[in-house]
C-alpha cells in the first residue's frame, strides 16, 4: 500500500501540474469563449477530487500517521476554495459584465490558493516517499578495538 500511496500521490501532483497548463491553455485562447476552461474545470472538479481521495485511501491503508492522512485530504478543501473563489472572480462584474477591480483581486487569490495546494502535494509525495523507504537494518561492522 506504501507504493500505492506513492503512486496516487506523484498522479496527484501530476494533475495539479496539468491543471496550470490547462488554465494557461483557456487564458491564451482566441477567440475567449466560455469552453475556454473545460479542461481546467473538469480536471479541478473531477480528476483532482478523485485523486486526492485515493491518495488519502492509500495513506490510511499504508497506515501513515494520522497527520498525513488529514494532510492528503487538505487538497479537497481547497477545491472547494478554488470554485468559490473563482465563482466570486466571475460575478464581480458592473451592470455593463466588465469586471470591477475586486474580481481581479479575488482572481489573483483563486491562483494563490493553487499555489498553496500544489506545496501540500509536494509536502504529501515527500513524506509518502520517506513512508515507503525500506528501514536499513544491516548491522554496521565495527573494527575490533573501536567503541560501539
Amino acid at each position: 500500500m506504501r507504493k500505492a500511496f506513492v503512486i496516487s500521490s506523484a498522479l496527484l501532483l501530476v494533475s495539479f501540474a496539468l491543471q496550470f497548463v490547462f488554465a494557461a491553455v483557456g487564458g491564451f485562447t482566441k477567440p475567449a469563449a466560455d469552453d475556454a476552461y473545460t479542461l481546467h474545470s473538469v480536471n479541478g472538479m473531477a480528476v483532482i477530487p478523485v485523486f486526492t481521495l485515493l491518495t488519502a485511501l492509500f495513506a490510511a491503508l499504508a497506515k501513515a500517521p494520522g497527520r498525513l492522512v488529514a494532510l492528503a485530504l487538505l487538497p479537497i478543501g481547497l477545491v472547494v476554495v478554488q470554485a468559490l473563489l473563482a465563482m466570486l472572480a466571475t460575478s464581480a462584474t458592473d451592470a455593463a459584465g466588465v469586471s470591477t477591480p475586486l474580481g481581479p483581486i479575488i482572481g489573483g487569490l483563486h491562483a494563490v490558493n493553487g499555489i498553496i495546494a500544489v506545496h501540500v502535494v509536494v509536502g504529501v509525495l515527500r513524506a509518502a516517499r520517506r513512508l515507503a523507504a525500506p528501514v536499513d537494518t544491516a548491522p554496521v561492522p565495527v573494527r575490533a578495538g573501536e567503541p560501539v
